[in-house]
């Protein structure tokens, strides 16, 4: 165990059993301008950090006296303000998933690449420089918009003070993070809450909607390309991994990569490196992954269509968002942010929302969750008259039972018809109600995308058109 004088100087821990290891480590964080003490066994790294305060600790799996998890647990809960990294076995995925779901922010790999050490280093610096996140009275935090000023996760419910909660801790580790939720319950805000709050809020945020890149042009899009290498190359182009270098890459709907595309990300991901098409050599990258999809994609793994290793990568920790439903204590502020912020962008004076309106919004199911609520205000603000938004205003569909998992996977149940209407009457009804579950949740399944929407239930634009029509669908 080998301790150094303290000093102003930021400080780093580092534990391995090997000499060569902790001999090159030394050297690489001291030209960082690091103190560094050292330790080759569980114990002796214990004794340092009851006696010193460490901006960064560096550990290896394999100890003499028991494992890095065991340290990595220990920092977790008793130092928590020290960052600490586990250094695996090259090829050793598992134990660093196991690091990062201990409570490790980052690991790095032998035989230890230099630049990514020191990229590493970085983002354990600034994260334990970086303050806790400010709130304010609601106990928001003063977040970054997703699309305009002043926007961030608003509501008191227990379901959401827990999901603050969780947030807070998850952005001072560099795991990737899966968030799960259903359409429209603000994935991407938390996903930009993350990033805000952890170490790379410098950095860049890059969304990318993985159901939106068509699949010949996904591997370009990640990874770049080089002049030449394909038809209509012209010029060297970027990918979204180099994009989000020192940043965040956020994968929306990541259940919509295909198979081949999946088997490419979690190389990128384990390796930490990329080789853009036409490339003869691969190119460090320093991105955190976040992902989302509105899907169950534990389901999608049981059935084959989502590789179950890819799964466990980008699930090291999960995010659930609640949906609205069950957070309804929130609707009369989120719905009072939102028409502040409709008001403010239509240079219109603040509406009132009346009781009957209040009593409609809270019966409401909100299958769309809070994208819906937006879509329902925009639209009732835009019909009411001077003295407020009424409950007609809102012009509600009527709550009903959850629309069919797959569109047009429906079938005729006669235990849903009356007896009592005439068969004339029942069978067309019936039938008009399928149809127009089934496209609410096409819909929904694609953010509103009409396109999308239409090719999910397998008929043209121009058809779908003419149902929304008939149907009365806005």
């Amino acid at each position: 165990m080998t301790a150094h004088i303290r000093s102003s100087q930021a400080s780093a821990l580092i534990v391995d059993d090997e000499r060569d290891i902790r001999e090159l480590l030394v050297l690489t964080l001291g030209r960082m301008g690091l103190r560094c003490d050292t330790a080759s066994s569980l114990g002796d790294a214990r004794a340092l950090l009851r006696h010193n305060q460490y901006a960064l600790c560096l550990t290896d799996m394999r100890l003499a006296d028991g494992t890095g998890i065991d340290l990595v647990k220990d920092i977790t809960q008793l130092y928590p303000d020290t960052p600490v990294a586990m250094i695996t076995a090259f090829g050793n995925q598992e134990a660093a998933v196991d690091a990062l779901k201990a409570g490790a922010f980052d690991f790095v790999s032998k035989p230890v690449d230099l630049g990514v050490l020191r990229g590493l280093v970085q983002n354990a610096l600034d994260l334990s420089e970086k303050p806790r996140a400010a709130t304010d009275a609601t106990g928001n935090g003063n977040l970054p918009p997703p699309g305009g000023p002043g926007a961030r996760l608003l509501g008191r419910s227990p379901a959401m003070d827990e999901l603050r909660s969780t947030m807070s801790k998850v952005a001072r580790s560099q795991a990737p993070v899966y968030i799960a939720g259903e359409s429209g319950v603000g994935k991407e805000l938390v996903a930009r809450t993350i990033h805000a709050e952890g170490a790379r809020a410098d950095g860049p945020f890059v969304p990318v909607n993985c159901g939106a890149i068509p699949a010949e042009l996904m591997e370009s899009e990640f990874f770049g390309h080089k002049k030449g290498s394909f038809t209509g190359a012209h010029a060297d182009k970027p990918g979204l991994f180099q994009a989000a270098q020192g940043g965040t890459l956020f994968l929306d709907e990541v259940a919509e990569l295909p198979l081949s595309m999946q088997v490419k990300l979690l190389r990128a991901i384990q390796e930490k490196s990329i080789r853009p098409v036409g490339a003869n050599a691969e190119i460090l990258v320093d991105v955190r992954i976040l992902s989302a999809t509105h899907k169950k994609l534990g389901t999608l793994v049981d059935e084959g269509r989502f590789r179950h290793d890819l799964y466990y990568r980008i699930n090291v920790i999960e995010l659930r968002v609640p949906p609205l439903r069950e957070r309804r204590d929130d609707l009369p502020q989120l719905a009072n942010a939102i028409l502040a912020r409709l008001a403010t962008a239509q240079q219109r004076p603040l509406p009132t929302l009346h009781s009957d309106a209040s009593d409609a919004l809270s019966r409401y199911n909100f299958p769309g969750n809070v994208r819906e609520l937006e879509n329902i205000l925009e639209r009732a603000f835009a019909l009411a008259d001077d003295d407020g938004i009424r409950a007609t205003d809102l012009r509600l569909p009527e709550n009903r039972p959850s629309a069919p998992a797959q569109a047009g996977a429906a079938q005729l149940n006669p235990s849903m018809i009356d007896p009592r209407e005439s068969a004339s009457s029942a069978l067309p009804s019936f039938i008009e109600e399928i149809e127009r579950k089934a496209i609410e949740q096409a819909l929904q399944d694609n953010r509103f995308n009409k396109t999308r929407a239409a090719a999910q239930l397998g008929i043209t634009f121009r058809a779908l058109r003419y149902k929304l029509k008939k149907l009365g669908i806005d």
